[in-house]
């Protein structure tokens, strides 16, 4: 158990690598979507439309409510189907990597919907009074003044909560998704040494985490400038 075949690791580089294209895919789309439909939640809580603000305080309430583990369950019970239905999918598409890629990239948006509101709310009032005096509408002025300072604020949070969700995806063994951590584990218990696998796990985890701590960092430092 305690004794590590890295000739096992070695011969399986093309599985493993497999698992990481998973991983990456997930994180990648998750941070997309969820930006972008983020973005829109954003806009929708700062909106004068009292619907459009109960809609965004309900679904960001819900989503950071509900764990993760319980969410990918859900999503991976009761999408997929609806999803193939309406989407007309081939039978060739994983479901269970669209139920993840859906569960992520709703449940970032909600979390990327304060990180970005709290960048606008961030910003002097008196920016959106600016924009009005030079002739923009409402649109305008959010596209081309608020917006653009608000990202700039928020990056170092936002890239941050990109570190998180590329951690979480771990979490889609529950649904027998053959990420890297899944993969990983997988030989461990095929030959019996699940706790040097686990080890090479964290260290290759804490290696790419590490990675995009320090590009974070160099972000801050740049933007701080």
């Amino acid at each position: 158990m305690f004794e590590m075949d890295w000739q096992a690791l070695i011969d399986s580089r093309g599985v493993l690598l497999s698992g990481m294209q998973v991983t990456l895919q997930i994180t990648v789309v998750a941070i997309l979507v969820g930006l972008a439909w983020g973005t829109v939640l954003a806009i929708f809580s700062l909106s004068a439309n009292r619907a459009l603000r109960l809609f965004t305080q309900t679904y960001v309430s819900l989503f950071r409510s509900i764990p993760l583990v319980m969410l990918l369950l859900w999503f991976y019970l009761i999408v997929p189907q609806l999803l193939k239905a309406l989407l007309n999918l081939p039978s060739t598409v994983d479901l269970r990597l669209v139920s993840a890629l859906t569960a992520y990239s709703l449940l970032e948006a909600a979390f990327f919907c304060e990180i970005i509101r709290a960048g606008i709310a961030g910003l002097p009032s008196g920016q959106l009074q600016a924009g009005y005096a030079l002739g923009m509408t409402s649109m305008q002025t959010l596209r081309y003044v608020i917006l653009p300072q608000a990202f700039r604020a928020m990056v170092p949070l936002a890239l941050t909560q990109c570190i998180v969700i590329f951690q979480d995806t771990s979490l889609v063994y529950v649904i027998a998704l053959g990420d890297f951590f899944r993969r990983l584990t997988a030989i461990g218990e095929r030959d019996g040494t699940i706790v040097p696998v686990l080890i090479v796990a964290g260290v290759a985890y804490w290696a790419i985490t590490t990675l995009m701590i320090a590009i974070t960092h160099c972000v801050r430092t740049r933007l701080a400038k």
